[in-house]
């Protein structure tokens, strides 16, 4: 049997990280949904307002035997741009910012590390501005989020943001 892990991260629309995390190896389950703000149990509505403080984010279940928490760090470097504060091009607000959310000790360490050196590889000509927040609590997202991209490839969020990006990262 195996035991799977959890990683909680925000990086503009639950869409596109939901579509890139979906296709790395080791990723067993995905789930959209909110973190970070005050509200209990928000609705994508109130979200949208920007007005909880709460984040668009994902939560990712996975085999640490087949992947790790650094390796899917990796990625959300690579998948959103880390220096533009709560924006994620026309994505824009606090609910779109980029955010870790670790559940422990080692996800924290591994997050400020993995900051640290992405930050000392000038791959960004910007400062990184991503937030590194304990997890208070995690509201997964309304039913019709999930699976997004997968339910819905021709819309046009999915046709001019989401395909580009996962062709871009080799994902396709």
């Amino acid at each position: 049997m195996e035991k799977l892990a959890s990683a909680i991260l925000g990086g503009g629309c639950f869409w596109c990280l939901e579509a890139v995390y979906s296709r790395i190896d080791g990723v067993k389950s995905i789930l959209p949904g909110y973190a970070g703000g005050d509200n209990q149990d928000p609705t994508y509505e109130q979200v949208c307002t920007g007005k909880t403080g709460h984040a668009e984010v994902i939560q990712i279940s996975f085999d640490p035997e087949k992947t790790s928490y650094g390796k899917l760090l990796d990625w959300f470097w690579l998948c959103h741009d880390p220096t533009t504060l709560n924006r994620q091009g026309g994505d824009v607000g606090t609910q779109y910012r980029s955010v870790i959310f670790y559940e422990n000790e080692m996800q924290k360490t591994a997050a400020y590390e993995s900051k640290k050196a992405v930050g000392r590889s000038a791959i960004f000509d910007h400062p990184i501005v991503t937030e590194i927040s304990e997890l208070s609590e995690f509201f997964p997202a309304e039913d019709y989020h999930h699976d997004y991209f997968s339910n819905n490839p021709n819309a046009g969020y999915c046709t001019y943001i989401i395909q580009p990006k996962l062709e871009k990262l080799r994902l396709d």
